[in-house]
């Protein structure tokens, strides 16, 4: 199977959930014996100077990249506030990259192009006009849900009715184009349902982000090291990453550190802003993006993902759970993941939740290694990378045949 897969922002180096999820997937399917090409867009608010670097990881045996300035702009989003265009969207729109896409699917015989995520269905029209491929979704989130619980969290006014504004037109956009695709693979079984009842009819599959245990590399090192490491680790310039771990500083970690003396938190993720740069908390430690984020996480005793808003699926709660890391996450936070409270992870969704849940990771180091323990086992045993993307590449050959059939 030859498969085109089209992203938003270049997927290198897999330092945040999307790229993790965009590599992990296509790394299946090749090693499954598909043909992989990529088409990514490099965007001015995630630029990357050295795009063959992904080519060391043998993946793909094409690819293709288009410069695509996606900055906001204050006169741009008026217009399309005013027009009722989603600005989100609207960012996305390349001509160039349209035009790339068109020479592409002319040039080679795609029997797949996956879509990863929404923003990229202004090119489905373009695929389908000059190709007889299947077009796939690999929906990552229910987007507009994301800034529903954005809005939400919103304290001030005219910023909340602006982003109220913002996540309806985009909610009419999303629902609007889900049956512009043949097949939807989306991340998680509650996205599933909710993509269905929006209406969407064509074919689909929860396909949730796995893992490749071998690639992992394990020391479980920490265990007897002083101080006690809390870690939190996620891209800072997503909204409800950075809204989280400031609730988390400003509610929590006051609780925690008057409580244990012997306590530290270590916060990591790509472009951490200058405002939680320049903190000035008692033994607190911002450390911007690191060089291995397998390593961060291995060097804590525990992580926390005090997520409020979001969809989809938290890759970077399952890549802690199978370094057997003990990880406290929010209801929001663990959506995607049938792991059980207290057994695989921990469920904190106030203040005093996770003041609760941390003390007792703290204080009881056999409470820790039995749920480090069980979280690994359970990703090992739901979560194996090459079965779950054999199952998907399974239902498109299904689908092709029947689009086939149906010519």
């Amino acid at each position: 199977m030859k498969i085109l897969q089209l992203c938003k922002k270049f997927p290198y180096p897999p330092k945040d959930g999307e790229s993790i999820a965009i590599l992990n997937i296509a790394h299946a399917m090749h090693k499954l014996g598909c043909e992989m090409h990529l088409l990514a867009m490099n965007t001015t608010k995630h630029y990357v100077e050295d795009t063959r670097a992904i080519e060391n990881l043998g993946i793909y045996s094409q690819i293709y990249t288009v410069d695509v300035d996606n900055r906001l702009k204050i006169k741009d989003a008026a217009i399309h506030l005013l027009s009722g265009d989603s600005y989100h969207i609207a960012r996305f729109r390349s001509e160039k990259f349209g035009l790339k896409l068109k020479e592409l699917v002319n040039q080679f015989d795609y029997d797949v192009v996956q879509m990863e995520t929404i923003y990229l269905s202004h090119y489905v029209d373009i695929v389908k006009t000059n190709s007889n491929a299947l077009v796939a979704l690999r929906a990552h989130n229910i987007e507009h849900e994301i800034w529903d619980r954005i809005t939400q969290n919103t304290r001030f006014l005219p910023k909340r009715w602006y982003i109220h504004k913002l996540t309806q037109q985009l909610k009419n956009y999303e629902v609007d184009h889900l049956n512009k695709y043949d097949f939807i693979a989306a991340i998680s079984n509650k996205d599933l349902l909710n993509i269905k009842s929006l209406g969407y009819k064509n074919g689909a599959i929860f396909t949730p982000v796995g893992v490749d245990v071998a690639g992992l590399k394990i020391t479980r090192s920490r265990e007897d090291q002083s101080p006690f490491k809390i870690g939190f680790i996620g891209s800072l310039d997503w909204t409800p990453n950075h809204q989280g771990i400031r609730w988390f500083i400003r509610e929590v970690w006051p609780s925690l550190k008057e409580k244990f003396s012997d306590v530290e938190l270590h916060i990591a993720g790509r472009n951490t802003p200058k405002s939680l740069l320049q903190q000035n908390v008692d033994r607190l430690f911002v450390h911007g993006e690191v060089n291995d984020a397998q390593e961060f996480v291995q060097s804590c005793h525990a992580m926390v993902v005090p997520l409020f808003s979001g969809s989809g699926m938290r890759v970077k709660i399952i890549e802690s759970m199978t370094l057997g890391c003990p990880t406290v996450t929010t209801s929001v936070g663990l959506e995607g993941i049938n792991a059980k409270h207290r057994k695989h992870i921990a469920i904190a969704n106030t203040k005093e939740e996770f003041v609760k849940e941390l003390s007792e990771l703290i204080q009881s180091p056999v409470h820790r290694k039995r749920m480090a323990s069980n979280a690994h086992k359970f990703i090992l045993e739901n979560y194996d990378n090459l079965r779950l993307v054999g199952e998907l590449i399974h239902k498109y050959d299904m689908h092709l045949k029947l689009m086939q059939d149906q010519v």
